[in-house]
């Protein structure tokens, strides 16, 4: 096995095949490692997250290195049958490419059980392992931009159902009716690791099976009577609600999200005496406003910019940030436009009164899982301030938020996957600039540079786990980096990942910023794999 470097909290162990990724897996889950806190495996990969403060990366791969590879997870038994009306819209094109015709592709698809090897890309996506040997396919050349939820579809040796719409590069052979992922049963992901699957041809039946389109959400906050509340006017370019993330959901296919900046979401909920990893309402640009009712204390962290409070009588002036307020009844708060940075984080104290999902209250906004966007008309409840709860005193704000007007530096590890790149190419990742695009979100950055980042190896690389901070090149050779929300598994290549410390300054760069990176030192090899 090899340990490649992905961050300094993260490695990926490469491995021969399947088979000895889930034996290790299985041995890993078996008898933990102290100090190990995520497991993500793919095809080849297992992305191992620790804790840096408990296990060095050397430890953790000579620990590893000791495990045997025959191990097997025990569960129960479990077969699931999944119909299927056999109509892609790839059917005819991934048939071609076999050289069979589209009723023998179906003949092999139905006529052999899959196992749940590993879930990733979306929650409730299960890559199904142990179908017909004829059946596998590349990839599509050029991803579809949306992908029906329901759609069967194939990619390499296995075979997948898209819990929901989305984006995707998989060949779509059918669709099915049978929900993937449903909020409502106690383990929402229909398909768990070591599942038995058999896929039926429902396509005699006639019968249009339906999209789906359930949106994982949890209720809106609902007011608390006599309590206090804030009833919000506008809410801006975005406002959502953001915590510490959801760990421990990758079994799911649940990454973690949570805020983008989690330095100011600890400040914020610090400075009016709440858990560090309470939820906020992390806001995008500014823009939010609203009315107090009742008395409360609040705190803004986060970006740079202007906040105004506006008294019932009329009179104004500007509120401090990263400093405890206390708001009257009727006082309006309202958010202006950041000059430096772009997500400000507002806590109350006692925190508000939302519903978290799966244990968190992280709105995740590629997987829709998490309490819906705050939105004009809606009431913010609070809840009642526990005691002990002691207001913090004033915090210093950082003095490095990105601002479209200087470059910003982020400190990257190379690998694990930089020998897939030229050694131009990985020169050219760290020497010159990358404009952040306006389609930039949650989910990643995508930057773009004079020069595309060209590859030395152009084979389809099998999906492997992804880690925040993650810088992933696809075909076109401009960069992606992935933040928050990104999927917790990836087909294309990863050239580095920016460093923990610089996660939360990624998270405040703003649309037009010109980003550089600057490998570690000590960690700048310029070609050739990178190895613990």
């Amino acid at each position: 096995m090899r340990f490649l470097p992905v961050n300094l909290n993260a490695v990926l162990v490469e491995l021969d095949d399947l088979a000895q990724t889930l034996a290790l897996l299985a041995s890993l889950r078996a008898e933990p490692i102290a100090g190990i806190e995520e497991l993500v495996p793919a095809a080849r990969t297992i992305l191992i997250t620790f804790r840096p403060a408990a296990l060095s990366a050397a430890a953790l791969a000579h620990a590893v290195r000791q495990r045997k590879l025959d191990a097997r997870e025990t569960r129960v038994d479990k077969r699931i049958e999944i119909p299927v009306r056999y109509d892609g819209e790839d059917i005819a094109e991934v048939a071609g490419l076999l050289g069979i015709t589209p009723d023998e592709l179906v003949r092999r698809h139905t006529g052999s059980d899959y196992t749940v090897a590993f879930t990733g890309f979306a929650p409730g996506f299960a890559y199904l392992s142990g179908g017909h040997p004829s059946l596998n396919v590349p990839r599509r050349a050029v991803p579809r931009t949306r992908i029906p939820a329901g759609a069967v579809g194939l990619a390499g040796s296995f075979s997948g159902v898209y819990p929901q719409a989305s984006p995707g590069g998989w060949q779509i052979i059918g669709v099915t009716d049978t929900p993937m992922w449903d909020l409502s049963r106690e383990t929402p992901a229909l398909l768990q690791p070591g599942d038995t699957v058999r896929f039926v041809d429902a396509t005699a039946l006639k019968v249009a099976l339906p999209v789906l389109e359930k949106v994982v959400a949890a209720p809106a906050p609902v007011a608390v009577e006599g309590g206090c509340a804030f009833e919000v006017r506008a809410a801006g370019l975005q406002a959502l609600w953001q915590d510490g993330g959801r760990h421990g959901q990758a079994r799911q296919g649940v990454s973690a999200s949570g805020a983008m900046d989690q330095r100011s979401l600890q400040a914020a909920n610090r400075l009016v005496g709440n858990a560090s990893d309470m939820a906020c309402l992390e806001l995008a640009y500014g823009g939010l406003q609203f009315v107090c009712r009742g008395d409360a204390v609040m705190a803004v962290t986060g970006a740079d910019g202007p906040v105004t409070l506006t008294r019932a009588d009329g009179a104004q002036w500007p509120l401090p940030r990263y400093q405890p307020v206390a708001l009257a009844d009727g006082d309006t708060v309202s958010f202006g436009e950041p000059v430096a940075g772009i997500r400000s984080y507002l806590a109350v104290r006692g925190g508000f009164a939302v519903t978290p999902v799966l244990g968190s209250w992280a709105t995740d906004t590629l997987a829709r899982i998490g309490p819906p966007a705050v939105v004009a008309g809606d009431v913010l409840p609070m809840r009642a301030v526990a005691i002990g709860a002691v207001v913090g005193t004033a915090e210093a704000p950082p003095t490095d938020l990105p601002t479209v007007h200087e470059e910003v530096v982020l400190d990257i590890v190379l690998g694990p996957r930089t020998d897939w790149f030229t050694a131009d190419a990985v020169e050219r990742l760290c020497s010159q600039p990358w404009v952040v695009t306006p389609q930039s979100n949650r989910v990643g950055i995508r930057l773009n540079g004079e020069a595309p980042l060209v590859r030395a190896n152009t084979a389809e690389l099998p999906s492997e786990g992804t880690a925040r901070g993650s810088i992933q090149v696809p075909p076109s050779g401009q960069p992606v980096l992935f933040l928050a929300d990104h999927p917790l598994t990836g087909g294309y290549p990863v050239i580095a990942s920016v460093a923990t410390h610089h996660l939360d300054r990624a998270g405040q760069i703003p649309v037009n910023a010109r980003v550089r990176f600057q490998p570690m030192a000590g960690l700048h090899r310029v070609h050739g794999p990178i190895e613990l």
